[in-house]
């Protein structure tokens, strides 16, 4: 293992109903400054590989490492406590809460932190500090983003899995997305993130991993997977389209 190696995920299978695999034989690495971009099909399993990753579903083989020490199967607090953090693609904020008692909740593991990682947060989305005693359920879908990334990134970690973080925005909040991702990986997080507007995706990422059927079926830089005559021909211009 190099000492920049991150996350390491080997060969894994899992899936949610028993005997009934969604990853079969997914493989990732993610290294220190990086944002790994997932990209692929309906139902190729890029949400399920974060998920695996988060310990939200069963890895029946394969390994899962974070600098060194295996993560297979760790429950999902634990992971927070080691520095990953994770925003799902709905239910992602608490609705009849406030944006700060949202804030307090992404602390929960340790409140003492809380004045501390909010002034930096505020300073890097400086929208949600106007609304701090605002209810969730009353912003923006852009805003609520926001917010759920934001949750995330209250402990202070290492790394955050994204999953289809501009799902349901409008292509000018989808942009203002992918500008925050690009944001808190230049403050010193590291991003694995799930995404059905791929091109983007790719435009962002230091690399990334092509889905299908479980399986990896193409790997490389973000620009080399944009210019992939194959990439382009069997995924890109049917997930292009949509966008």
């Amino acid at each position: 293992m190099t000492d920049n190696l991150l996350i390491h995920v080997d060969d894994i299978i899992a899936g949610y109903i028993p005997g009934v695999d969604i990853l079969n034989g997914c493989s990732l690495e993610l290294t220190q400054g990086e944002i790994i971009g997932i990209i692929g099909p309906n139902g190729a399993g890029k949400s399920t590989l974060l998920k695996s990753l988060f310990g939200l579903v069963d890895v029946r083989s394969g390994k899962i490492t974070f600098r060194g020490d295996e993560i297979t199967g760790m429950k999902a607090h634990a992971l927070v406590e080691r520095g990953i953090g994770y925003v799902p693609q709905i239910n992602n904020v608490f609705a009849t809460l406030t944006v700060r008692e949202n804030l307090e909740m992404g602390t929960f593991l340790k409140p003492g932190i809380f004045e501390d990682r909010f002034a930096v947060i505020a300073e890097m989305f400086p929208r949600l500090a106007e609304r701090m005693e605002q209810r969730a359920g009353a912003l923006s879908g852009g805003e609520r983003q926001m917010l759920a990334m934001s949750r995330a990134l209250m402990m202070d970690p290492q790394v955050v899995l994204l999953v289809e973080p501009s799902a349901g925005l409008s292509p000018a909040l989808q942009d203002q997305v992918f500008v925050r991702t690009k944001q808190i990986n230049k403050a010193g997080v590291w991003v694995i993130m799930v995404e059905q507007n791929a091109s983007r995706c790719l435009q962002i990422c230091d690399r990334g991993y092509v889905l299908d059927q479980g399986k990896n079926a193409y790997t490389g830089t973000g620009q080399e997977l944009l210019t992939d005559p194959k990439v382009i021909e069997l995924y890109l211009g049917t997930l292009a389209q949509a966008h």
